[in-house]
């Protein structure tokens, strides 16, 4: 364990000592989502434009309290967010259903900001099937990947073409 000091806040690591890779049954989702700035001097109403204390950070919440809703984790870098489900019909599920905090927000987006250009948001989906995927954590925390999946330690003569040959199989 590892604590570092942020800011003044204190935070602990558990960082992995050795290499390491993450192992996951079946298909999955990865879904990349992030916002933009895109006028400094609205900065503030930008923050509401992206739903406020009602936006990501609530989602996410949600989600953690709901596994069944199939977020398996994620892993936040700025202003973007990378996400890993069991399935594309979890995901889509989340986003459409109006008993989930999704729907709301994302009207209330296009609601506030209409045709306005002070904030910008995108969404990439990648799926992928079971064993077509690699990853890596050398002397880490669980991160990316390894957070929403099984790390388990990484046999020193495997290379990446060895171990998604492994997972294919």
């Amino acid at each position: 364990m590892l604590v570092v000091l942020l800011g003044g806040e204190v935070v602990v690591t558990d960082v992995r000592q050795g290499r390491w890779t993450a192992e996951i049954d079946g298909d999955f989702v990865v879904f990349i989502i992030g916002a933009r700035i895109n006028s400094k001097l609205q900065a503030f109403k930008v923050f509401s434009d992206l739903g406020g204390r009602r936006g990501m950070n609530h989602m996410l919440k949600y989600l953690t309290q709901h596994p069944e809703k199939g977020l398996l984790g994620y892993q936040t870098a700025g202003f973007t967010i990378i996400q890993y489900w069991r399935s594309f019909e979890h995901l889509e599920a989340f986003a459409k259903d109006t008993d989930d905090p999704h729907l709301a927000a994302w009207r209330g987006y296009w609601r506030r900001v209409g045709k306005s250009t002070r904030a910008g948001i995108w969404h990439e989906t990648y799926l992928v099937h079971a064993g077509e995927y690699e990853a890596i954590y050398g002397n880490m925390p669980p991160h990316g990947l390894g957070k929403a999946a099984n790390l388990v330690p990484l046999a020193e003569s495997a290379g990446a073409r060895q171990r998604i040959k492994t997972a294919r199989s």
